[in-house]
């Protein structure tokens, strides 16, 4: 093992040398981010510290209620360490630039396998100890826990974090030894998308606003069979959270320690498993991550049929960006993938207005539909401007490289910039009226609030769109590929800022009217004509700040990237 800490030294100095040689630029743009992570880690535990303390203030239930989210906790992040694990192995095994120098060298395979599970656990781990942290520490601060708890829940999460990382490396090895190599990454993604929509709808329905709502049980044996935690699953989401709460107010205990005894020996011994997997699967399955792609021959498909149909009206300049744009997005598993998960989104969005308790609600059923509706726009906008953010910002920065070609072609930067535009705005439009138009179907609103909310959501998604276009073209990074990594960059920051003010600011404009509407109604006065005119300053205004949105942020991206060299 003398030769794992020489294995991992090439990680920490790239690391380091990145932090050292940060532009001026770049470290204020680090600290910004900083400081937005540091805001929402505070915000956790603040958040976390109400809920805890208030369910303390329920007697009997209070210490289950906190149990059960606790559970709930770690089962959600044992999902998403899951498929964390899967994709990161697969680059951090087969697909790093560094490997082809690592596989000469002359070290142990088992010290091998243990510096890059160790790179990728980290990797595939950090965002859960983030976020996780706040919350175990919000645990201890409302039960007042001894210190020993304190050294107690770091020990408990490690020995957590080992099991999906063992899981997501020995996945990936059997499958690809298993699946041709031009197919592994593909079916990798796809299996990690079924695994996080399975674990979201499943959280989903099962409808945890019921933990605090006693009348949705028959009885009072019910309510309390349903927030006991088994104390003998055999699952490792069970045991960590049985291992936790005997320490919030002390000394662990038997259960305590029996159940971190299974974290510590189902971990140890899945790693064995997993070092053993890679000792007889590794090589060849590297050989074979090493083969390329075969092409196919050159032939019109039923795809390229109806996108000449489609975009007949445009210029052949327009139509050939638009059919690239689409084509593309159908190649990458990693984008087409992601509209299953897009369904399920939808899917659980539309499901939570079914489930709203309207009539316990304490007020009037017509304003709490119609004020649920309103909001509906701020948070429909909300969803748009996240999807917007993953889907839209990255277009113009996926061109990568080869931007110089587009650059060097007859097109200037306003046809590339309006015909990716174009490519989006309808899929999204459509999108967004099904939030809107099905979730007032299932609030049964009134035709005012129908109209206001279709008509306000069809301008704000030109807004939006125009705004991550527009933004997207203002700070490209043609050197990244992955979407994700795009959008979590300083761009995607300012961009997610300005369109979160846009929505709110458009929806406070129209705020005003609603309430109008909403005392006209209670108090059976018809609105006037008058009054009618001086509330149409607000839908004006309303409309202006969607114009600028949608024209402002893509004239400014236009400029930028006219200014981008050809080198």
């Amino acid at each position: 093992m003398r030769q794992y800490p020489l294995l991992l030294k090439p990680a920490y100095y790239s690391f380091r040398n990145r932090t050292r040689r940060l532009e001026p630029g770049a470290r204020l743009r680090t600290a910004a981010l900083g400081l937005l992570g540091i805001s929402v880690w505070g915000f956790t535990f603040y958040a976390f510290v109400k809920v805890l303390r208030y369910f303390q203030g329920i007697e009997v239930i209070g210490p289950l209620l906190a149990a059960k989210l606790l559970s709930m906790i770690f089962l959600v992040f044992f999902g998403i360490l899951i498929i964390s694990n899967i994709i990161t192995a697969l680059s951090t095994y087969y697909l790093a630039d560094e490997l082809d120098l690592l596989n000469q060298v002359p070290a142990d395979p088992s010290a091998l396998f243990f510096a890059r599970f160790t790179e990728s656990l980290l990797e595939s781990s950090w965002m859960v100890i983030f976020f996780g942290l706040p919350i175990f520490l919000a645990y201890g601060v409302v039960h007042a826990s001894p210190l020993f708890y304190y050294l107690w829940f770091p020990l408990v999460l490690a020995f957590f974090l080992l099991i999906p990382g063992t899981i997501g490396a020995s996945v990936t090895l059997l499958l690809v030894n298993l699946f041709p190599a031009r197919r592994t990454r593909e079916i990798l993604l796809f299996l990690a998308l079924l695994i996080f929509i399975a674990v979201y709808l499943m959280f989903r329905l099962l409808r945890p606003e019921r933990l605090v709502d006693p009348d949705a049980f028959q009885n009072a044996l019910s309510y309390f069979a349903a927030m006991k935690i088994p104390a003998a699953s055999y699952h490792p989401y069970i045991w960590a959270t049985n291992a936790i709460l005997p320490a919030l107010n002390g000394w662990p205990g038997g259960n305590g320690f029996l159940s971190l005894a299974l974290l510590v020996s189902t971990s140890l011994a899945f790693v064995v498993l997993a070092e053993w997997l890679h000792q007889g699967m590794y090589r060849r399955g590297f050989s074979r991550s090493q083969e390329a792609k075969r092409s196919g021959y050159f032939r019109r498909t039923p795809l390229d049929y109806v996108l000449s149909l489609l975009t007949l009206p445009f210029s052949p300049p327009t139509r050939a960006i638009f059919a690239k744009e689409v084509k593309f997005f159908f190649r990458d598993t990693t984008q087409w993938s992601q509209l299953f998960l897009l369904a399920a989104l939808v899917t659980v969005y539309l499901y939570n207005f079914k489930a709203i308790p309207l009539a316990r609600a304490g007020m009037p059923t017509f304003y709490v539909q119609n004020l649920i509706s309103f909001l509906n726009l701020a948070l429909a906008g909300f969803v748009l401007a996240a999807l917007s953010a993953r889907f839209v910002f990255p277009m113009v920065s996926m061109e990568g490289r080869a931007f110089w070609i587009i650059r060097s072609s007859p097109l200037s930067a306003r046809q590339v910039i309006w015909a990716k535009f174009g490519v989006m705005i309808f899929p999204l439009l459509i999108l967004s009226e099904i939030l809107i138009i099905f979730s007032n179907h299932l609030l049964q609103v009134s035709r005012f609030m129908n109209y206001l909310s279709a008509i306000t959501m069809f301008f704000m998604t030109f807004g939006i769109v125009g705004l991550a276009i527009g933004v997207g073209a203002a700070y490209p990074r043609f050197d990244i590929e992955n979407p994700a990594k795009i959008a979590a960059g300083y761009g995607g920051v300012v961009y997610m800022l300005i369109s979160m003010t846009f929505i709110g600011v458009v929806v406070a404009l129209e705020a005003r009217p609603v309430y109008v509407y909403f005392m006209s109604y209670f108090r059976g006065i018809p609105i006037t004509a008058g009054d009618w005119i001086g509330l149409s300053v607000f839908f004006v205004g309303a409309a202006v700040l969607n114009v600028v949105a949608f024209i402002v942020p893509i004239r400014m991206g236009i400029k930028s990237l006219e200014k981008v060299p050809l080198s």
